[in-house]
């Protein structure tokens, strides 16, 4: 599976939830597990792959957390925003410092059609609000000022460029 990138419109559509979890949406995840484990990534959202579908893939090593989520949904927020470090699969070669909750309490299904809630705290809740995000058609860089968004997509293109010149 390709990434697709800043520009495709799939990224800003909300995506179509999952009524029914099948080979199809099996395949999906196989498929997104591949591709995030190729690029190195935090989290993917289907969107991320060309699929407008509520299915998103965490995978934090260094805490040792792997999640694939069907129709996830963030339940509950805490007032405690905190700044962080981020980027996007989606926009690669640049980062930029985000607002988010702290601390959120989500909702999902796993691919066995169990329902699941629980509470993410800090880093696991960064890159669940950024995920579930893409399944609503918004990307990180919604969140940050318009200078900062320029230069974010200054670097994208940049990267593009080096990208189509290696092929």
């Amino acid at each position: 599976m390709d990434i697709v990138y800043y520009g495709d419109p799939v990224l800003r559509q909300v995506a179509e939830p999952i009524n029914e979890i099948d080979d199809e949406v099996r395949a999906l995840a196989d498929g997104m597990v591949r591709a995030l484990t190729l690029k190195k990534g935090v989290g993917l959202a289907a969107p991320q792959v060309g699929v407008s579908r509520r299915l998103i893939v965490v995978d934090l090593e260094a805490e040792d957390y792997f999640e694939i989520v069907v129709n996830p949904e963030i339940l509950k927020t805490s007032d405690e925003m905190v700044e962080g470090n981020e980027g996007c699969l989606s926009i690669p070669g640049s980062e930029a410092e985000v607002m988010r909750h702290e601390t959120i309490w989500v909702r999902g299904t796993t691919l066995d059609n169990e329902t699941f809630e629980f509470e993410a705290a800090d880093w696991l809740a960064r890159v669940f609000q950024h995920e579930i995000d893409h399944l609503n058609g918004k990307l990180f860089i919604d969140h940050i000022d318009e200078a900062k968004r320029l230069q974010v997509l200054k670097e994208f293109e940049r990267v593009k460029r080096e990208e189509k010149a290696e092929v």
